[in-house]
This record gives structure tokens, C-alpha cells and sequence, in this order.
């Protein structure tokens, strides 16, 4: 809550200190939350009840006549009248009245301020939480308790309050339970505890948004007897019942520790608010001195009112000397306050004499003797006391009479000589060598004591004394137990500023703990101290001295410190019936310093006494507490100490049984922790378990769940054999909490507390460990920044996330907010995961694995470091230049101005004076060394020494065997080359592309030409003569090939000359070469490769695809249903050079369906397909038959096979012989014409035909009248042919006449012959083509159907049945 909200008398409540100054609350449960407005509130209906103007008395309340003598006298006891108390009550109405009016103000505006809260913006819904949570509580029988929480969430989250999971009904049980509800503070008050209550509270807040629990255990305690006391400085003994009261006490400004002498009177105030103020009703107050109650006496004078509560001592002792504590009865239980009294020794009478006696008590009363005993006080510089004087004195008189002749030695004395019946007092004064001390405080009257113990000797010296800083005035001092305590009655602490060998008292009184806080202080001064122990036989040796301590403010690295908050989480981890070993976790705030120790106290349940389990602190968490009887119930609590001193207790931990643990499972693990906590993961880290069961640990299994949920999810299902685990898939932003079991061969164990929640969030700025070698040592380390650290953070490295013990192996240094690990032997043994966190820094932490290439990796580099070479950024090397030289050369990645080097050859070092040129650029890093004649001399080895300053390297290159051979066949050709680069010569050799019109082409490019330079082509050595001389003078040549194909194949040359000289190149197209060639014609033909088109012909149905170039060369596939077609009798491939085709011979259904061609190019495949199937099939097969049938009439029809000439010329009277050879099936006829007349066989003309195949006409005696122009029909069922000759008859003796241009044979019409009729034509169908229409350029493929006619002859009168191509011409 703000501190605005708070009461004044709430805000100056002092913190509690280390000199056992302390302000609490023993019985009141929890600390107040509630505001000032809650108590005005109250004040205001305490007010108002007692303001009612019509109150009347009841009948009881009315007093009598005879009773009002006692009210006055009751009256006057209080210093005030009757009237003063009217004036009183008046004053309170009026106070009253404005305190309603203030009300009534404060109602009117917060009902305007919820009028305007109700226009306000809906606040955004919230889960509910708990702000402040459950707290356990341990109470005494009839003692009242309450439980409070503070709720947050929206809607305004129900409380619900349950007990060992069954629903509180305040109804149930009236008078009971108390539920309560303001300002956001829900809480539960339990009336008159019994045992019967104790057990698990549960409040449960649940709204719209989700459900949260809280939980705490109330243990109910039953008081054994009264007189118990407090061993622990600062707790007072619990009373058997706690005294109801209305009133509320706040303390505000107490007394601090005090400083006294003896004789001095002194007071102790502690100023407070009581709410409400009634005079007539203060609060009820009791002082305690130690555990001691005090009761008002000559020495003890006590009063509370008006706000203040005193203490007055009006005549100082030694044996005032104690912790005094205050404890107010308030509302809810009692307030406290404790400080100590330090009462220093009055000026002695004799100078030297020693201080008085203390605690002077009388046992064993009878008529004989009375015995005394007293403790003796503390020595520093004063001599050593010889004796004790004891006086008596009667009561009733004022006159002191000395008991003993001479002094006694020991701290009792048996009085003797007294008047029975009589009642006496006594003191004690001590005896030295210079003097008789100052009396002691007489004791009490005499009444009955204690027998007398048998006690041999002082006590033995007490232990080690071990000092410690607690503040800027103050220092805290524990030390061991003497070993032979003798009925120990306490210590005397003495300090001593070093060199002064002055030693002063811190206590005038024994002291019964081990530890002591020394106050008044000078700071500045440095301190030593040291111990004495006393019983009745006086004090024991000195102890050693402790260790100089010096008294300033804590300061850590320049920051003020302070002592340590409270550790907790107390739990047990083993027992064994007679010990146990317990744990606890580190207080949540260090105060500034580190943590140097601990201290535990236990005690059993049923005792109120705590005790000191070891004399000496614990330094780490885990501690075995010996000596415990088996069966009981112990409870625990610790102090952490640092250097500005020891903290808050805990709070004690839930009752342990001490019973031997004898289960076979293991017992918890503990001290779970968290790093390197991420958006989506976290490591958790915990400890073995002490207790390991019947058998060893074999893994651990952990549970986990959010933040408030019961509900707990195994996060590994194979239980892990290490103490951490790697927990991934968290939600960002959510906390959760964790427990692990531990697991044997016998089961798993018991659970560990729960851990505290944990937000997986990453936290700003985390950085992770970072790996790399140091460029000026060479070290290999790993470094790690925290994203911030505070004054008292430290890095902490471990390795498996184990600490590091072996220090020879790596070295921590840090720096700020980095820190380094360094490895200083680095071997495969440190390879592993290594982690890094860092304390009081918010949990900043991260790993890192390192894998052994990682470190292979780093170890080179370190070995370069620490063994400076020049780097390199090549090995020596070689290269041929032109001329034939060869360069050696190495490039460094730097090198200075300062270099030197040396090139080392076969062992002899060589020189820039032997034909070699050395040379270095700084800028580059270059060294080099050319050799401008490399010869077979050259081979061998070849070093390069370096020296740059510290730097060294060298490199060496090894020319010997086929290596040599292969630099000197290239430097030789380079020689050659510069040679002939002299002259005319190639600046590219031969080489080919191929045109966009598939034409081949061989180029090369030409330099250092001339007019006068000529060019030549040849294949195979025979020269090729170009329609176009090449000219050398445009710098490139080409030669066409074009219609590329196998028969191609050869060695080209191309020869370039002049008076220069000479040069060639050759070129092989075969092979590889000829494929390359083959496949950029198949790239260029493919990707212009037209959709595959249908042609029907005489022997089937012909697919086609054109193409700008086609030849058989190319990787051609053909497929059908996606099964490739292979050359056969019934599918044929072929092609043209514009397409490629496939016939299908005689087609059936079984070729139906979808074809495809693939043209592959060497690297991709360019496929072109056709549907032949449906109504494209049907009508090609339709047209293939037609076709089919045409052919075979064609084939078949009559026609002259040969032997007729075209032009006859004969002499006159001579014989002429037209014989031919026909063929028909079924046979033809044959009809002979001389000028389109029929010629008749008679003896002058004879016609014959024999076999079916000659057909001869024979003119016997020819004349004049023979000439003209005959021809021959043959004809059968299917056709025919009509063939012309012209005959000429010249005279005897004339010129043979010259046959005319143009008497060529021609076919012409004849008359029809009286043939069988032939069957009626059917008319050519008219299809249309499934493909698109070729260009024109590409002739049609379709072969026409050889005829056994010669071209010469004409054909038959009856024309052929032709069948036009579907495919249309191409344009």
C-alpha cells in the first residue's frame, strides 16, 4: 500500500535491528493493510456509541447511593471528577458530530466519483491474483488467529475459504469463524483456537477470467506448564491466553539501546496511538527484563497514558542490566519492542577497587543458616578479586551487619547466627588488593530457596571468539562453549581497541548465550575481544583473543551494506531417529554484502526455549543437526550473517519428526534453482538427495505446472541421471513452478518443495557465451557480458553444471560486467557444456557447448598466435607467362616495408643476377621470381624463405616427374606461341555456331594480318573453294555447312600465311564434337518444330512435324501411349530435311490413340503430340482406303512398258517394225492408230500381240503414204495408255529428214474401247486436316507412286483417280 494511504503512526514504525532493538507483533497474525480511512471509521462508531443523546443506563449500570462513595473514590484514583468526564464526553460529541459531517462529505463524493465511473471505459478483464498471500501460523490453545490476503483482478474476484478442502461455513459453527472483506484484504478469524483447528487453509479467489489458490497450514498448540523461558535474546515467554481488547496500539518513536551508570535514575519511553483514546481505559502494558516479567517495586516504577508507555529505574544497577521488551495487549494479540540496558559500574570508592556484585539471591532458609549466592561482576584492569564481604540486615531496620570475619573465595555463603522467625536481606561487596567494591542491590526478604548444587571449580575458558561488523557502532561476537561448564551461570564480553592493552566490559551482568552484540562503538577505532565465563565459584580463564575487527560503516566496493534478510524454505532432507539433516534457501536480499555464515536454533514443538545447534555458524546450506531424541517434533530457524552482521531470523520451519527414515526410495532432492531463462525455456538445477534410499540414485523426474494451478505435467518421461534438465516449450511470459522426485530401483521418492515461480521471459540484453582465442596471448577462452551486475555480483563457471575444482585447468578473470574463462591446458577433456551465472543480478546466466572441431579449430589459431608466422594467403605457386617464363610467386595477406626473403632452389639459394627477376609489392603482398629460360635445368624444388620483423614462413613448391614435364611442355608451348603470334596467326581457333536456319558454321578469328595475308579452307586436306573468297582483313573467317549431316563428319583445316610465316588450325567433327554440333541443331529444329500433322497415303496413315531442319542424326523418339515406337514393316520412321515423319502401314484399331515426338537437344526435350483417335481416325482410315484402292488400279491398269520410240524416220519401200512391250492385269487389249484411225491387220499392215505382253505393228513395204502419226492403246478393266509415234517415209536418195522440235510423244485422248464397263468412280471427299497448314517453302512429302511407264510415254485417255493431300501447301 503507498505510504500516502498509510497512518501517520504506521509510517514511523521503526525497522527492526541487529542489537536485538526489535518491534513485533507476537500474537497479532499478520501486519495492517487497512488505511487511515478505516480507522477513522472506527474511531467514529466507537465515538458515535458513545454519543447518543437518548442512551439510558440500564438497571445494572445504575449505582446506588451506598456505591457512589467508591465511584469516587475510583474517580479521584484516576485524577478526574465527575465533571471533568461531562467535559470530557462533551468535547468527544463535538469531535463526534464533525467526524459524521466528514462522513457524510466523504459518502456524497464518492458517489459522484462512481457516477463518473460508471462513464469511465470498461476495465480490461484480469485473472484474479493473490498480491499478498496466505502465511502459516503457529498459535498457542485459545488464542485467536487470523488469516489475510490481498486479492487483485477484474471482475472483483469471490473469495472462498476452505479447511483441509471442505468449505468454511461460519453458520455451522457460530462464534467460530469470522469471514471479513475490506478494501480488497479478505480475511478469516479463527476464535479460541483448539487443537481440533489446526490443519490446511485454503482461500480461493475465482472470477470470469480463471481461479487461484492460496494455502497455508494453522498448527494449534497445547502450553505443557508455565515458566517456560526464551533462550533466543528478544522473545519473551508466550503467555497461556491471550487477554481480548478493543483497543488498537501502534508504536511509533522507542527506546534504542541505553546507556546507564550505577546510581543513576533512567527512564525508557515508547510513544504510541491508541485507537480509540479513552482515558479512563489505557491499554494494558507488562515490561519484561530478559524473559522476567516485571512488577512495579522500590526499583521498578511503571505508568502508561497520554500516548507513552515508561519505564523509570530510579536507582541504577548492575543487575538492571538486560534486553528490555514491551508488549502492549492491541485488538488482534500484543505489539512489542525490545532494546537493551547497559549499566556501567559506578566510580568506585577506592581507586582500583572492583565493581559490585550482581544477582545476590538467598536459598535453603532454615533456623540454622541462610545460604547466599550472588555472581561476581566483571574484571578488566582491575586486580583480580580475593574475596567476597556478605552484610545482612533485618527487615524494618536501616543497619547493615557484616557476616563474615574475612572475605570467602567463592560466590555462596552460609549466614549463620540469625534470629529465627526474623526476615533479613542481603549484599554482597567484593574484596581486591585495592580496595572493597561498591555493595551489591540487597536481595529480597527470605523466604524459601532451591537445595544447593554440588559444583566443583570455575569454569573452563570458553572457545573461539569470532567478531563480526553489525553496525557503524556496533559489532556482533559469537564464541564456543567453555568445556567443562560447571553449572555455568553466563559470560562477561570484554573489548579492546588494539595497541591500547586497555580492555573495557560490553556487559556488566553474565550473559547466558553465545552470542552477544557489542554496542558503543567508536568508529574508526579497530577492536579485539575476548570472553570469560562465570558460575558460583567465581570466573573462569580468559579466552584468546579474536581477531582484530575494525569498527566502520559496511561498505562493499564503496556501497554502504546492511545486514542480511531472512533465509527460508526450511526443509528436512534426512533423518536417521538421533539427527537430521535440514536445508534452506538463501535470504532473498544479501543487504550489499556477501553472505559469510549462518546460524541455526531449534527447539522441540512443545517448548517455547530455542536453542543453538552448533557454537559455531554454518557456512553453507545444508547442515546435520546432532543429539535429538527420537520421536519428538522439532521445529528450526536461521540467521545469515555478511559483514555488516547477522539478519533476521526465518521463520521457524514446519515441525520435523525426528524418525529414522527406513524406505527404500530416496529421499528429496533440494535447492532447485533457475538459469538461463528464455522466452521458451529455462534450465532447472537441483541437489542429490541426502538420503538415498536402499539403493543408489539412478535418475530424477520432473513435474511442473503454471503459476497457481494444482495440476502438475511430467516434463521428462525417462528419468535423467543428472542434477539439471533442459525444460523447452514454455509459453512466453507465463510462470511456473517445479518439484523433482528422485528415483531408485525401488521407486520414486519423496517430492522436493516446491520451487518458487519462475516468469520464462528472456531478460533484456542477455547476451550468450561467445568463444575465441585472444589475438595478443593466444589464449583459447569463453566470455560472457551480463546485461547488468550490481556491487555484489559474481560470475560462477561451472562445466556439466558442476563447479569447477580444477583450477590448473582454467583461469576466471572478470571485468566489469564481462567475464572470461580461460582454458589453460585446452585437451579433449575440456570439451563439454559449459555455463556461466551470475549472483544478484536478476538471474542472468547462459551455456555454451564446446565441440571438439570447435576447439580444433581454436587451437590452430592459438598455435599462430603464440608462434608468429606471416600469413599467407597462397602456398608458392607457378605460373607460364608468355615468351615461355615462368613466374613463382606467393601473396602474403601483409607484409612490411621491412621484409627480407631469399628463394631457395635445389638447396642453393639464387639471385635477380642469374637470369631470374625478384620482386616484391608491399601494397599486394606479392613476392616473386621469374625465370626467363626455362629449361630442363629448371627442375626441382623450389623454397621461399620469409622474415618479417618477429615473423617467419616459408613455403615450398616441388617441380620433379610428370609435374616438371607438364610446366616445361607449357612453357615451351608459350614460347612457341609468342613465336607465332609473331607472324599472321589465330586469335581464336576454330570453332562452330550454329544459325538460326540450322546452317553450321565454322569460325575462327584472325590477328596480325596484311593485305597480302591469304586464307584456305580444306576437309581432309583438299581444299574448298567458296562461292566467296575468305578476307583475312575484316579479323574473322566462317565456313558454312550447310543440311548438316554424318556424311559432314571430318578434319577441317583453315591455313592463314603471308611472308610472315604461317599458321594453322584444325578442327575434328567427329566424336564428341560432331554430338555437340548434332544437339545445337536438334535446340534451334526442336524449338521450331510445327504440331504433328496427318497425311493419308496408299499405305497408311503418316504423322509429320516440320521443322526448319531435320536429319536422321538428331535424337529423334517416337511414342505411342506413351511407349516408344521402334523402326518396323508396320511402323516405318523417316523423314526429309523440313520434317520428320512416321507411317503407319496398314492401320488398325490397335493404332488408335494419342502419339508424340520428342526431339532431345543433349539437355532438354522439346515434344510435339496428336490425338489419332475418334472422328480424326475414322475419316483418315476412310481416306487411307480410298487412297489404297486408287493405288492398286493405278498399279494394275494396261500400259506400254517400253521398246516404242518417239519419231521413226525410214526409207521408202523399206519394212518398219513398232514393237513394244505392254502389261496389265487382268491382260490389256491393245488397238493400233495411224492419225486417230483404228489400223487394221491386213497383208500390208500386220498386228500381233503375243503372250499378253508384245504388241508389235509391221508396215510391209513402206511408202510416202505411209508417214503420219500412229499411236498404240492398251487398256484392261482399270485404265489404260495411249501412246504416240510419228513415222517418216522419205524417198530413195533424199536427206533424211530431221525430226521436228516438239514431235515429242504427249498423251492424248482416245476413243473409248469396247471394254468391259469398269465400275463407277467415286468423287474425291473432301477432308480437312487436324493439323495446321505447313509454309509454302516446304515441299509436300508425299512420294507419288512409281509408274513402270517411262516419263516419255503418254498416258491413257482415262485419267487416274488422284487423291489430293489433306495437308494444304505449304506458303
Amino acid at each position: 500500500m503507498p505510504t500516502k494511504a498509510m497512518p501517520f503512526h504506521q509510517q514511523k514504525q521503526k525497522q527492526v535491528s541487529q542489537g536485538y532493538q526489535s518491534t513485533k507483533h507476537v500474537h497479532q497474525i499478520q501486519s495492517r493493510t487497512s488505511s487511515s480511512k478505516s480507522v477513522k471509521k472506527e474511531q467514529v462508531e466507537t465515538t458515535q456509541a458513545m454519543a447518543q443523546p437518548a442512551y439510558k443506563l440500564p438497571a445494572f449500570r445504575e449505582r446506588q447511593p451506598e456505591g457512589m462513595q467508591e465511584y469516587q473514590r475510583m474517580a479521584s484514583h484516576f485524577g478526574r471528577d465527575l465533571t471533568t468526564l461531562q467535559h470530557e464526553l462533551h468535547r468527544m460529541k463535538v469531535a463526534t458530530q464533525e467526524q459524521v459531517e466528514n462522513i457524510e462529505i466523504t459518502r456524497e463524493v464518492r458517489e459522484r466519483m462512481s457516477v463518473q465511473r460508471r462513464d469511465a471505459p470498461t476495465e480490461i478483464p484480469k485473472g484474479p491474483d493473490f498480491l499478498v498471500g496466505l502465511r502459516s501460523h503457529t498459535v498457542w490453545e485459545k488464542t485467536p488467529v487470523k488469516l489475510l490476503c490481498t486479492v487483485s483482478g477484474y471482475p472483483t474476484p469471490i473469495v472462498k475459504w476452505y479447511k483441509n478442502d471442505a468449505v468454511i461455513d461460519p453458520l455451522s459453527v457460530p462464534g467460530k469463524y469470522k469471514i471479513e472483506n475490506k478494501y480488497g484484504v479478505h480475511g478469516l478469524i479463527i476464535s479460541r483456537c483448539s487443537v481440533a483447528d489446526s490443519g490446511v487453509y485454503s482461500a480461493v479467489a475465482i472470477n470470469s477470467q480463471g481461479k487461484v489458490v492460496s494455502r497455508a497450514t494453522v498448527c494449534v498448540r497445547r502450553a505443557t506448564g508455565p515458566g517456560e523461558i526464551s533462550h533466543l535474546p528478544g522473545q519473551v515467554p508466550l503467555l497461556s491466553g491471550i487477554r481480548r481488547s478493543k483497543l488498537e496500539v501502534f508504536l511509533l518513536d522507542s527506546f534504542g539501546v541505553t546507556f546507564g551508570t550505577e546510581g543513576e535514575s533512567l527512564t525508557l519511553v515508547a510513544n504510541m496511538v491508541v485507537v480509540p483514546d479513552l482515558p479512563n481505559l489505557p491499554p494494558e502494558v507488562m515490561w519484561y527484563r530478559d524473559d522476567t516479567l516485571l512488577k512495579p517495586s522500590r526499583w521498578v516504577e511503571m505508568s502508561v497514558g497520554g500516548g507513552t508507555a515508561k519505564l523509570s529505574l530510579p536507582h541504577l544497577n548492575k543487575d538492571d542490566e538486560g534486553l528490555y521488551t514491551l508488549r502492549i495487549w492491541t485488538k488482534d494479540g500484543t505489539t512489542e519492542h525490545s532494546a537493551y540496558l547497559f549499566v556501567k559500574d559506578a566510580a568506585p570508592t577506592v581507586k582500583g577497587a572492583p565493581g559490585a556484585p550482581m544477582d545476590v539471591t538467598v536459598s535453603d532458609a532454615n533456623k540454622d543458616y541462610i545460604l547466599v549466592s550472588w555472581k561476581p561482576p566483571n574484571l578488566t584492569s582491575e586486580s583480580p578479586i580475593t574475596g567476597y564481604f556478605v552484610d545482612r540486615r533485618k527487615s524494618g531496620t536501616s543497619d547493615w551487619v557484616q557476616c563474615n570475619p574475612t572475605p570467602v573465595k567463592v560466590c555462596k555463603f552460609p549466614v549463620q547466627g540469625l534470629t529465627e522467625g526474623a526476615s533479613y536481606h542481603f549484599r554482597v561487596r567484593a574484596v581486591n588488593s585495592a580496595g572493597i567494591s561498591l555493595p551489591s542491590r540487597m536481595s529480597t526478604g527470605v523466604t524459601a530457596a532451591d537445595e544447593e548444587s554440588d559444583v566443583q571449580g570455575v569454569p573452563s575458558a570458553p572457545g573461539q571468539v569470532l567478531a563480526s561488523r553489525n553496525t557503524k557502532t556496533s559489532a556482533f561476537v559469537h564464541w564456543e562453549p567453555p568445556k567443562n561448564p560447571n553449572n555455568l551461570m553466563g559470560y562477561y564480553v570484554d573489548c579492546s581497541v588494539v595497541g591500547s592493552k586497555i580492555w573495557t566490559p560490553c556487559n556488566h551482568r553474565p550473559y547466558k548465550h553465545t552470542r552477544f552484540v557489542v554496542h558503543g562503538l567508536t568508529p574508526g577505532d579497530t577492536y579485539i575481544f575476548r570472553v570469560q565465563a562465570v558460575n558460583a565459584y567465581g570466573l573462569g580463564e580468559e579466552s584468546l583473543e579474536s581477531a582484530p575487527l575494525f569498527i566502520d560503516a559496511a561498505l562493499m566496493r564503496g556501497v554502504d551494506c546492511a545486514a542480511p534478510s531472512a533465509p527460508y524454505g526450511i526443509s528436512l532432507l534426512s533423518c536417521d531417529g538421533s539427527s537430521m539433516t535440514v536445508a534452506w534457501k538463501r535470504p532473498k536480499r544479501t543487504g550489499g554484502s556477501r553472505i559469510t555464515s549462518y546460524y541455526l536454533d531449534k527447539r522441540e514443538v512443545e517448548s517455547v526455549n530455542w536453542k543453538e545447534v552448533s557454537s559455531s555458524p554454518a557456512t553453507k546450506r545444508v547442515f546435520k543437526v546432532e543429539n535429538l531424541t527420537a520421536g519428538l517434533f522439532y521445529e528450526f530457524k536461521v540467521q545469515a550473517a555478511n559483514l555488516a552482521g547477522v539478519g533476521l531470523p526465518s521463520e521457524p520451519s514446519r515441525p520435523f519428526a525426528c524418525e529414522a527414515w527406513t524406505m527404500p526410495q530416496p529421499g528429496p532432492a533440494y535447492d532447485l534453482s533457475f538459469w538461463e531463462v528464455r522466452d521458451d525455456s529455462l534450465l532447472l538445477q537441483w541437489k542429490a538427495p541426502v538420503y538415498s534410499g536402499a539403493s543408489p540414485v539412478t535418475g530424477y523426474i520432473v513435474e511442473m505446472a503454471q503459476k497457481g494451478s494444482p495440476d502438475f505435467v511430467v516434463v521428462n518421461t525417462e528419468a535423467v541421471n543428472r542434477c539439471y534438465l533442459k525444460v523447452t516449450g514454455l509459453e512466453t511470459g507465463t510462470s511456473y513452478v517445479f518439484k523433482v522426485y528422485a528415483v531408485n530401483v525401488s521407486g520414486k521418492g519423496k517430492a522436493s518443495d516446491v520451487s518458487e515461480a519462475v516468469c520464462a521471459k528472456t531478460l533484456p540484453g542477455t547476451k550468450e557465451i561467445v568463444s575465441g582465442v585472444d589475438e595478443q596471448t593466444g589464449d583459447i577462452f569463453l566470455s560472457f557480458e551480463a546485461p547488468e551486475v550490481s556491487a555484489l555480483s559474481e560470475f560462477i563457471w561451472s562445466k556439466s553444471y558442476k563447479d569447477i575444482t580444477d583450477s590448473n585447468r582454467v583461469a576466471v578473470s572478470t571485468v566489469g560486467r564481462c567475464s572470461r574463462l580461460t582454458l589453460l591446458k585446452p585437451e579433449k577433456e575440456d570439451l563439454g557444456i559449459y555455463s556461466v551465472a551470475v549472483t544478484e543480478a536478476g538471474g542472468a546466466s547462459a551455456s555454451h557447448t564446446l565441440t571438439e572441431e570447435e576447439l580444433k579449430k581454436m587451437l590452430e589459431l592459438s598455435y599462430n598466435i603464440r608462434n608468429p608466422i606471416v600469413p599467407l594467403k597462397t602456398e608458392l605457386n607457378y605460373e607460364i607467362l608468355e615468351k615461355g617464363h615462368v613466374r613463382f610467386w606467393v601473396q602474403a595477406q601483409k607484409i612490411s616495408s621491412a621484409v627480407s626473403y631469399r628463394f631457395i632452389v635445389n638447396d642453393k639459394e639464387v639471385t635477380g643476377a642469374e637470369g631470374h627477376k625478384i620482386s616484391h609489392d608491399v601494397s599486394t603482398g606479392i613476392i616473386q621470381m621469374t625465370v626467363e629460360h626455362f629449361t630442363r635445368a629448371n627442375e626441382g624444388t623450389y623454397t621461399l624463405q620469409i622474415h618479417d620483423g618477429k615473423a617467419k614462413s616459408q613455403s615450398s613448391l616441388v617441380l620433379i616427374g610428370d609435374v616438371f614435364k607438364v610446366a616445361l611442355k607449357e612453357a615451351e608451348f608459350q614460347r612457341k606461341e609468342h613465336i607465332r603470334k609473331q607472324g599472321p596467326h589465330f586469335s581464336e581457333y576454330l570453332t562452330f555456331h550454329v544459325d538460326d536456319d540450322c546452317t553450321v558454321m565454322l569460325v575462327c578469328k584472325l590477328a596480325n594480318v596484311k593485305k597480302d595475308t591469304t586464307f584456305h579452307w580444306f576437309k581432309e586436306d583438299e581444299e574448298i573453294i567458296l562461292d566467296v573468297s575468305p578476307n583475312p582483313m575484316s579479323g574473322s573467317c566462317a565456313l558454312p555447312i550447310p543440311l548438316f549431316s554424318r556424311k559432314d563428319q571430318g578434319i577441317y583445316k583453315a591455313v592463314l600465311g603471308d611472308d610472315r610465316g604461317k599458321d594453322t588450325s584444325v578442327y575434328d567433327i567427329s566424336g564428341q564434337v560432331f554430338e555437340e554440333i548434332i544437339n545445337a541443331i536438334a535446340r534451334i529444329a526442336g524449338s521450331s518444330a510445327s504440331d504433328l500433322m496427318m497425311q493419308c497415303t496408299p499405305e497408311g496413315i503418316r504423322l509429320q512435324c516440320y521443322m526448319k531442319y531435320y536429319t536422321e542424326e538428331m535424337k529423334t523418339s517416337w511414342f505411342h501411349k506413351e511407349s516408344k515406337i521402334a523402326s518396323s514393316e508396320k511402323m516405318r520412321i523417316g523423314g526429309t530435311s523440313e520434317m520428320a515423319w512416321m507411317q503407319i502401314c496398314e492401320p488398325t484399331d490397335r493404332e488408335k490413340g494419342h502419339y508424340s515426338i520428342e526431339i532431345h537437344d543433349g539437355k532438354n526435350a522439346h515434344t510435339r503430340t496428336f490425338d489419332l483417335s475418334g472422328q480424326a481416325y475414322t475419316e483418315a482410315y476412310a481416306e487411307f482406303q480410298r487412297l489404297k484402292a486408287a493405288a492398286f488400279a493405278e498399279k494394275n491398269r494396261g500400259r506400254v512398258v517400253g521398246g516404242l520410240p518417239d519419231v521413226v524416220t525410214i526409207m521408202e519401200y523399206k519394212t518398219l517394225s513398232l514393237t513394244c512391250t505392254v502389261w496389265g492385269d487382268p491382260k490389256p487389249e491393245v488397238t493400233w492408230f495411224k492419225n486417230e484411225q483404228e489400223v487394221v491387220s491386213d497383208d500390208h499392215n500386220q498386228i500381233s500381240f503375243e503372250s499378253g505382253k508384245f504388241a508389235s505393228l509391221t508396215i510391209k513395204c513402206v511408202t510416202v503414204d505411209d508417214s503420219g502419226k500412229y499411236s498404240i492403246n492398251v487398256r484392261n478393266k482399270y485404265g489404260g495408255e495411249f501412246v504416240e509415234i510419228t513415222v517418216s517415209v522419205y524417198k530413195q536418195g533424199e536427206e533424211i529428214p530431221e525430226p521436228k522440235l516438239g514431235q515429242t510423244s504427249r498423251t492424248s485422248a482416245a476413243p473409248k474401247p469396247a471394254a468391259p464397263p469398269s465400275k463407277p468412280q467415286t468423287p474425291t471427299p473432301s477432308m480437312k486436316s487436324p493439323t495446321p497448314t505447313p509454309p509454302q517453302s516446304v515441299k509436300s512429302p508425299t512420294p507419288t507412286p512409281k509408274s513402270p511407264t517411262p516419263p516419255r510415254s503418254t498416258k491413257s485417255p482415262t485419267p487416274p483417280r488422284f487423291m489430293r493431300s489433306p495437308t494444304p501447301t505449304k506458303k
